[in-house]
C-alpha cells in the first residue's frame, strides 16, 4: 500500500470531515430536485389543468380552474437546443419511454408536446438549461403530474413566468341553447341532438344547452357501450363453454371412431384365421378372438351412437351461441363506436386566430373542423398572443368562466419590461411571482377580431371547460398536424429544440423491452442519467 506523506494528511483529514458532515450526498439538483418542489394548494387537482414553464425562472407551475396547485424546478433546452417558447398541449403519454433520438435515453413519465420530440419528463436538474430541448422535471413531481394530466392538457412555455387572470368579453363563447345543430352539420360534423328524452336524460330540464344535451347523450351512450360490452363478454363466454362441451364430444367420437376401425381390423383378421383353421384348437382360438372383436365393436358403436345423439343438439346449441356471440360483438362494436362519436363531440374545442396569416382555425379532439379567413381590424398593428381558456360552467351551465394567459411581448418591446430580460445563465437569480395577464390588453385584442356567426354557432354548441380561444400575431406552427392541438411558436425566440429535430410518426410507438439496460431508480429500468 502506498504511504501518504505526512504533510498531506491534515488536508485529507479536513476533506474527509467535510464529506462526512455533508453526508457525502450529491446536490439536490442532481437527485432530481425533490426538495425544491412546492405544493401550493393541498387539494385534489381539478380540470382543466394548465402547465406553464418559465425559461427565465427554470420552473414549472401547474394551475387548475381554482388557481395554482404545485410548482417545481425544471431544466429546459441548452444553447443550440433551446426549448421554444410557445403554446403546446400533451399529445402522448408513456410512463416508461426511451428516446428515439438520443441513444435510447430513458425518459420516465414522458408527456410529449410535439411530434418532433419535445416532451416533459423526469430528469437531472443541474439548475440551468441543459437538455436537448425537452423539459426535465423532478422525478417525483413528473410522476405526480403524469397521473394528473390527460391528452390535450395545455402546456405553455414562456420566456418569463406568466400566470392566468380572470377575463370576460362578449366574444368569448358561451353555451348555446339546444336545438340548432346546423352549424356543426355544415362543418361535416352532424350533431343529431334531437334524440329521445330518455337518451338525453333531460326531459324535465327547461332549457338545456346543446353542450348539456351532448354530455347527457355521451353519458347515455357510454353506459350503453358498457352494458353491450358486458353482454358481449357473457355471450363470448357462453359460446366458449358450448364449444368446449361440443369439443369434448367431438374428441370422444374421434377416439371411438379410431378404436372402432381398429376393432373392425381385428374382427376381419379373426375371421380370416377362422376360415383357415386346420385344427379344433386353432378354430376355438379364432372364434374366441372373433367374439371378443365383435363385442368390442358393438361397445364402440354404442359409444359412437350415444355421442352422436348428444353431439347433435350440442352442435346446434354451439352454433346458436356462436351466432349470439357474433351478434353481441357487433352490437358492442356499434355501441362503442357511438360512444366514441358522442365523446368526440364533447371534447374541448379550440379556436386559433392568426393576425399574420389572417386565418381562423377550429379544432376539436386533435381534429381540424374548419378554416376560414379572419377579420382583424388594423391588421398591421400587433395584437399580442393571448390564450383564453374556458374554466368551468357557471350557474346551470348557461355560462362559462374564462381565464387568459398573455405571452410576454417580443424582445425589445420595452426597455424596462420584464420581457426584455436575457436568457438565464448558470447561477442566475430567479424572479419571484409570475406576472399576471393584463385583462384589459386581452380584451383589447378581442375587440379587434370579428368571428363569423356560423363559427360562433359551431363553437357555442359544444363549448365546455377546457375549450380555448387563442389569438396571436404568430402563424400556426408546422408542428400542428395529425394528432395535435394547435402549436404556436413565438417568433424572435430561440427554436433550436425544434430546428434540430425530425418529425415523428404520431401513429408509431417506440417501446424498449423491459430490462434492456438493467434496473434503475427511474420506474425500475434504464440508466440513472439521460440527455433529454
Amino acid at each position: 500500500m502506498h504511504r501518504i506523506a505526512l504533510r498531506h494528511r491534515p488536508i485529507l483529514a479536513a476533506a474527509l470531515a467535510l464529506l462526512l458532515a455533508a453526508g457525502a450526498a450529491p446536490p439536490a439538483e442532481a437527485r432530481g430536485g425533490r426538495d425544491a418542489q412546492e405544493t401550493i394548494e393541498a387539494r385534489p387537482a381539478g380540470m382543466p389543468l394548465m402547465a406553464i414553464v418559465s425559461i427565465a425562472d427554470q420552473r414549472i407551475t401547474v394551475y387548475d380552474a381554482q388557481g395554482r396547485i404545485m410548482r417545481a424546478p425544471v431544466s429546459t433546452g441548452r444553447a443550440g437546443y433551446e426549448t421554444p417558447a410557445g403554446i403546446y398541449s400533451v399529445i402522448q403519454k408513456e410512463a416508461e419511454h426511451y428516446s428515439n433520438l438520443y441513444d435510447d435515453a430513458s425518459m420516465p413519465f414522458m408527456q410529449r408536446i410535439t411530434w418532433s420530440g419535445i416532451a416533459l419528463h423526469a430528469g437531472v436538474l443541474p439548475g440551468y438549461p441543459a437538455s436537448h430541448g425537452c423539459i426535465r422535471m423532478p422525478d417525483d413531481f413528473a410522476e405526480r403530474l403524469f397521473g394528473m394530466t390527460k391528452l390535450g392538457t395545455r402546456v405553455i412555455v414562456a420566456r418569463t413566468d406568466v400566470a392566468p387572470a380572470a377575463v370576460a368579453h362578449p366574444l368569448l363563447f358561451r353555451p348555446a341553447p339546444a336545438g340548432a345543430p346546423a352549424a356543426m352539420a355544415e362543418a361535416g360534423q352532424p350533431m343529431r341532438v334531437g334524440l329521445a328524452p330518455a337518451e338525453t336524460g333531460m326531459s324535465d330540464h327547461p332549457t338545456p344547452t346543446t353542450s348539456q344535451t351532448l354530455r347527457a347523450i355521451a353519458a347515455s351512450r357510454a353506459a350503453a357501450a358498457e352494458a353491450a360490452t358486458r353482454r358481449a363478454e357473457e355471450a363470448r363466454q357462453a359460446s366458449a363453454q358450448k364449444s368446449l362441451e361440443l369439443g369434448r364430444l367431438t374428441r370422444v367420437l374421434r377416439v371411438s371412431t379410431v378404436a372402432k376401425a381398429r376393432a373392425e381390423t381385428q374382427l376381419a383378421a379373426a375371421e380370416r384365421i377362422l376360415e383357415g383353421a386346420a385344427s379344433p384348437e386353432e378354430r376355438e382360438r379364432a372364434e374366441a378372438a372373433r367374439a371378443k372383436a365383435q363385442a368390442r365393436l358393438a361397445e364402440l358403436q354404442a359409444q359412437i351412437d350415444a355421442a352422436q345423439a348428444e353431439a347433435e343438439p350440442k352442435a346446434e346449441a354451439a352454433a346458436r351461441a356462436a351466432d349470439g356471440a357474433r351478434a353481441a360483438e357487433a352490437e358492442r362494436s356499434a355501441a362503442v363506436a357511438a360512444a366514441k362519436e358522442a365523446a368526440a363531440r364533447i371534447a374541448p374545442i379550440s379556436v386559433f386566430v392568426s393576425r399574420q396569416a389572417q386565418r381562423l382555425y377550429v379544432r376539436q379532439g386533435f381534429r381540424p373542423l374548419l378554416e376560414r379567413e379572419a377579420t382583424i381590424r388594423d391588421p398591421d398593428r400587433p395584437i399580442g398572443t393571448h390564450i383564453f381558456t374556458a374554466l368551468e360552467y357557471v350557474g346551470d351551465g348557461e355560462e362559462v368562466r374564462w381565464s387568459v394567459v398573455s405571452m410576454p411581448p417580443p424582445r425589445g418591446a420595452g426597455a424596462g419590461e420584464p420581457s426584455a430580460r436575457k436568457r438565464p445563465s448558470r447561477g442566475e437569480e430567479r424572479s419571484g411571482e409570475p406576472a399576471a395577464a393584463d385583462p384589459d390588453a386581452a380584451r383589447a385584442a378581442l375587440d379587434r377580431i370579428d368571428i363569423p356567426q356560423d363559427v360562433v354557432a359551431l363553437v357555442s354548441e359544444v363549448v365546455s371547460p377546457g375549450s380555448s380561444l387563442i389569438v396571436s400575431d404568430e402563424p400556426l406552427s408546422r408542428e400542428t398536424g395529425k394528432g395535435t392541438e394547435f402549436v404556436v411558436l413565438m417568433s424572435g425566440e430561440p427554436q433550436g429544440g425544434v430546428k434540430r429535430r425530425r418529425r415523428i410518426d404520431p401513429l408509431a410507438r417506440y417501446d424498449r423491452p423491459f430490462g434492456a439496460y438493467g434496473r434503475s431508480r427511474y420506474h425500475g429500468y434504464g440508466g440513472p442519467y439521460f440527455r433529454w
